[in-house]
């Protein structure tokens, strides 16, 4: 069952379905942020909110990659790691979806966040999407909960 938690804390954490599925982020970033990754390298990503979607197949399922992702300090694997990590964003939001796939989400969201800020970002195994990050219009931040919930 789809499900949107609108704010994240350790109680709505403890919802996540511990089952294999996608799932969209509502990323926050409250400054510039500079990318480091050595694809990105130089890349500027400006103060906004961005989607990330991705997948979790692995072991803990959506919870554990969820949790994973809003954790601070953590060794980068993902692209998305860069803008979650070490205070430079924050996950205000997640989609959560048992069973569903990241490019179906990305797609259908492509329509309310048609901006891919990075191509390339976060589906470096994908050959059909441009980016699974999407940054959000600026007039559009404070709904786009509404609207994410209502893509799924």
């Amino acid at each position: 069952m789809t499900q949107f938690i609108e704010t994240i804390n350790d109680q709505t954490l403890r919802q996540l379905p511990k089952v294999a599925g996608a799932y969209v982020l509502v990323i926050e970033l409250a400054n510039d942020l500079v990318l480091q990754n050595k694809r990105f390298a130089g890349t500027i990503l400006p103060k906004g909110t961005y989607l990330y979607c991705g997948s979790a197949n692995g072991p803990g399922g959506i919870a554990a990659r969820v949790k994973r992702h809003c954790k601070q300090d953590k060794k980068p694997h993902w692209h998305v790691d860069e803008l979650t990590s070490n205070g430079a964003g924050r996950i205000v939001s997640v989609l959560v979806v048992p069973g569903g796939n990241e490019c179906e989400l990305r797609a259908r969201l492509q329509r309310y966040a048609p901006d891919v800020p990075v191509t390339g970002f976060g589906s470096s195994d994908c050959t059909d999407c441009s980016a699974h990050l999407m940054s959000v219009p600026v007039n559009q931040s404070r709904k786009f909960g509404k609207i994410i919930a209502g893509a799924a």
